[in-house]
């Protein structure tokens, strides 16, 4: 992977590390109280181990197989944050330099890339642990939407064996920062009905178009039919149409518009009607003007992409339609 973007944050940025970080890295890590939280690091902690580290976080980020950050305040380094993938789920770590504690650093840190990763990357949970006797870190996971997942024991370098620790687990569901929608007041006795239209593109080959909802977004990391919210005084065709010309810049004519099924579900505080409609024929080339991701899937693999509980049960609909 080429070309990360960086991740700020209202205090921090989150950013590769770079070969001039190494003296930083060694003072903040070569520490007790550091070192003896990390099952990798070990203690005392060579400054040569620095320039080697932080050579091997380029690589496996280039290659998408880890996002190791340097976790900066006002231009300081104070600390690392990242994330180790494995298959569809990832190893979440970080430590913060002990001059800076008990100023949320490592939640904000920590929340951040996390939200990032289940929006933007193919994963279905987070994992992370901490030692049975590192309250702070606890607290840190638990703050910012991980969950408990039993106790185990896990081999740390610096203690010289194995030791206790909670493991801690996240999803999409977990995190406060992706289910803003879901976050609104106690629903009224008579829900509200929230009209949402929804698109089918389907290509010559015979394949769908699904959107993954960006970060920012309630539901973020998922996959969906394009559409979007019918607003007063449009029909589901014209709200398909301005939608489908907002965020993807086609250009599709009602009569190509052919209603398939609907979707009914209810969250806490309204219920969904989602009409979904077939489109074979447009105008333009599908983009995603909205920098959300999009993919062309071949009918029989919809149900490999995590989609939202609504658009779940369409996927069997439509699979077999086509």
């Amino acid at each position: 992977m080429t070309g990360f973007a960086p991740l700020v944050t209202a205090r921090l940025l989150l950013r590769p590390l770079r070969a001039s970080d190494a003296p930083d890295v060694h003072r903040l890590v070569n520490d007790w109280d550091i070192a003896k939280n990390l099952a990798h690091v070990p203690f005392p902690y060579p400054r040569d181990l620095a320039d080697s580290w932080i050579a091997d976080t380029a690589e496996r980020l280039a290659a998408g197989r880890a996002y190791s950050l340097a976790v900066e305040r006002d231009g300081v380094l104070v600390g690392c944050a990242g994330l180790t993938l494995d298959g569809e789920e990832a190893d979440l770590g970080y430590w913060i330099g002990r001059r800076y504690w008990g100023q949320g650093i490592a939640a904000e840190a920590a929340g951040r890339l996390s939200a990032w990763a289940l929006a933007t990357l193919p994963l279905r949970r987070i994992r992370a642990q901490a030692l049975l006797d590192n309250a702070r870190s606890i607290a840190v996971l638990t703050r910012v939407g991980f969950s408990p997942d039993g106790e185990g024991e896990a081999d740390f370098v610096s203690r010289g064996g194995m030791m206790p620790v909670v493991k801690f687990v996240a999803t999409r569901d977990s995190l406060p920062s992706l289910t803003p929608a879901l976050a609104a007041a106690p629903a009224a006795a008579s829900p509200r009905i929230l009209l949402v239209a929804a698109c089918a593109l389907i290509d010559s080959g015979g394949r769908v178009l699904l959107a993954r909802r960006p970060e920012g977004k309630p539901l973020a990391g998922l996959w969906e039919f394009p559409g979007g919210k019918v607003d007063a005084g449009e029909t589901p065709e014209d709200a398909l149409i301005r939608e489908l010309h907002e965020e993807l810049g086609i250009e599709v004519n009602s009569a190509c518009l052919a209603p398939f099924t609907f979707a009914s579900h209810a969250f806490p505080d309204f219920h969904l009607l989602m009409p979904l409609y077939l489109c074979r024929r447009w105008q333009g080339q599908v983009t995603g003007r909205e920098g959300q991701a999009l993919a062309w899937v071949r009918p029989q693999k919809l149900g490999d992409y995590q989609m939202p509980p609504a658009d779940v049960p369409l996927v069997a609909l439509l699979r077999d339609f086509l």
